[in-house]
């Protein structure tokens, strides 16, 4: 049985590039679709997808069922959001708009066991179901969970050296929408500021050596060559949304000029 968890730390440390996608169709039928398409991880979006609680654990055994890993992004760093997420066993979680080092540690602390943090124990699909022991179980939780936080504004760029100090993150994803929201230029991905910005974050993640990458809804091939150009340790890339809405267009624009 692949961890996935593991897989992204070993992957990342040994230097290979990951490439991950994004969910937000309550379907899981697509979620195993995207992994079979060939993404090595996915990003189940309980922030702005329609998902309930069924709907997440459905997602995360259909992505791992068809050779993926399985990564939730929670609505906000609330404990009572990340812990029933981590019962079901996600292979990482992601949360938003980190904005300092205490909320950074208070989102490391609701993903770690006493003595070293606060969560609570109640695990579920992550144990197994009770066949992994619990000595088992503990010896290898931290090691299998990628815990990521999100920066993705202004005052996140300007702490983000105090950010990642805090022990425990095992990666940052960098939200180009918001952050450039915040700093007035909602969408406008190219100009100078907002690329400075997520120069700032790329320079300081390679510093203290937490791998790092953004988060792309669309395919934007010049927001991507600026991506690849940084040498990102990961991208997320794409969403089932807008591929249905890429293909569909490409097939009635076709129709309609050969009717």
């Amino acid at each position: 049985m692949i961890n996935y968890g593991s897989e992204w730390k070993r992957r990342l440390k040994a230097g290979e590039f990951i490439h991950g996608g994004h969910l937000f169709l309550p379907n899981p039928a697509m979620a195993e679709a995207m992994a079979h398409f060939g993404y090595q991880y996915l990003w189940i979006d309980a922030e702005h997808g329609s998902y309930d609680k069924a709907d997440i654990l459905a997602h995360i055994t259909a992505i791992n069922g068809a050779g993926a890993g399985a990564i939730v992004r929670v609505a906000a760093n609330d404990p009572t959001l990340i812990k029933p997420v981590l019962e079901m066993g996600p292979d990482g979680i992601i949360v938003p708009m980190v904005n300092s080092a205490e909320e950074a540690a208070a989102f490391v602390s609701a993903c770690t066991y006493p003595p070293g943090g606060t969560r609570g124990f109640g695990p579920r699909r992550a144990n197994r179901y009770g066949t992994l022991s619990d000595p088992d179980y503990l010896r290898s939780v931290d090691e299998s969970l990628i815990k990521i936080v999100q920066i993705e504004h202004r005052t996140g760029v300007e702490n983000i050296d105090r950010i990642l100090e805090v022990p425990g993150i095992d990666s940052v994803v960098i939200g180009p929408y918001d952050l450039s929201g915040s700093l007035g230029l909602l969408g406008w991905f190219s100009h100078p500021d907002m690329l400075a910005a997520c120069r700032r974050i790329v320079e300081s993640c390679k510093a203290h050596h937490v791998p790092c990458g953004p988060s792309i809804g669309s395919g934007n091939q010049e927001f991507l060559r600026f991506w690849l150009d940084q040498k990102t340790d990961f991208i997320f890339c794409g969403d089932d949304l807008h591929f249905v809405k890429m293909g569909t267009e490409a097939i009635i624009g076709w129709i309609r000029d050969h009717k």
